[in-house]
């Protein structure tokens, strides 16, 4: 009887020792295929980062291309101004007259869009670029330091944007400083900081590309439209921007989802994410078109200020000649509203909008 127990008792002990084994082995396996998995990621993070580590050392030494946290920091302060810090400050403060420094602004923004894309032209995308699959040029050589040079001056012009939205602030127009308007300019210095980081040339510089392109075309109608309503009758081609910029998304999103279905040894990561840049933002312009140029209720109040649903930016405009003597008021902000109501954007997704009536009457 004692012996029969005993059996049992080291038979449970030897099954008790397969199970752990057993449990064991599966843990073990687990832990290697998770192992496994992990190295198949960090090799897609160094795909998709940086191929190899030669574009790291050839930017680190560039201006906040060293560490994210200067970039982001900004971009997180420029949030915080712009939706708190800023109209807190111009709470209890007349709107400023900026008109000629929007005319100087928009003329300095426009002269170095036009700089940037002829250098991305020279740098590779008019000298032999490939249009179907065009690697990083990661070496030393005068070409692809050029165009690494050329991506950072366009990260630097992503900041200088900033401006748009400041001069919403100082004029207190607060309400075109949305949520949108904030996060398009916010994320996209981050975006292309990896850019120059990782990818500093190759595929999806032709965003860049086409971007400053329509750049040049936008500041110089802004600037035109800082000018008063009597220059209107030269940008009659207003409504024509918001389709040309949509025509870019759809171009940039042709141009990069391209390599899901052709082998290039370009980080496809990046690839993506530029991909989805223009996916978000051709679904921005294309509501803000629908809503300004196709809905026949917005046509019967062509007078007032049309700001889009997506909530970019509109910037007023008006003529000083008559700044004092409309209605006894010189303030710029009353004129505006009451008299002119035209505006121009330098948001993600807006046109002008003017008064017929006053343009009629004052180029009479």
């Amino acid at each position: 009887m004692y012996k029969k127990k005993k059996e049992k008792k080291e038979k449970k002990t030897q099954n008790d020792s397969r199970r752990l084994i057993n449990f064991l082995r599966g843990r073990y396996r687990r832990v290697t295929t998770l192992a496994d998995s992990n190295a198949d990621l960090s090799r897609v993070m160094q795909q998709i980062l940086a191929r190899n580590g030669t574009s790291y050392s050839r930017v680190n030494d560039w201006a906040m291309m060293s560490s994210p946290i200067p970039t982001l920091a900004i971009c997180l302060s420029y949030a915080y101004f712009s939706k708190v810090l800023g109209p807190k400050l111009m709470e209890n403060r007349k709107p400023f007259d900026l008109r000629r420094v929007l005319i100087t602004y928009n003329l300095l923004q426009a002269l170095f869009s036009t700089w940037i894309f002829y250098e991305y032209l020279m740098s590779g995308w008019a000298r032999g670029y490939s249009f179907r699959c065009q690697p990083v040029d990661y070496s030393s050589s005068s070409m692809g330091l050029r165009m690494a040079r050329t991506c950072w001056w366009y990260y630097f012009s992503k900041f200088t944007e900033f401006f748009d939205t400041l001069f919403f602030i100082l004029r207190k127009k607060n309400q075109h400083v949305s949520t949108l308007h904030v996060i398009h300019h916010g994320v996209m210095p981050f975006s292309v900081w990896m850019g120059v980081k990782f990818a500093p040339g190759g595929h999806s510089t032709f965003f860049a590309l086409l971007n400053t392109f329509v750049h040049i075309v936008m500041y110089s109608y802004y600037m035109v439209a800082a000018m008063g309503p009597q220059f209107q009758k030269y940008i009659w081609w207003k409504k024509y921007l918001t389709t040309m910029q949509m025509i870019q998304f759809v171009m940039i999103m042709c141009h990069q989802f391209q390599l899901l279905f052709t082998e290039c040894n370009y980080p496809r990561g990046f690839m993506i994410w530029i991909g989805l840049h223009g996916v978000l933002f051709l679904g921005l312009f294309s509501d803000f078109y629908k809503t300004k140029y196709t809905d026949d209720s917005k046509k019967n109040s062509a007078k007032k200020i049309q700001n889009g649903t997506s909530g970019g930016a509109c910037m007023p405009v008006l003529d000083d000649n008559d700044s004092s003597t409309h209605n006894g008021v010189s303030s710029y902000t009353t004129i505006y509203n009451k008299e002119y109501n035209s505006c121009y954007s330098n948001g993600t997704n807006n046109g002008y909008v003017a008064n017929n009536n006053i343009t009629e009457k004052k180029l009479a």
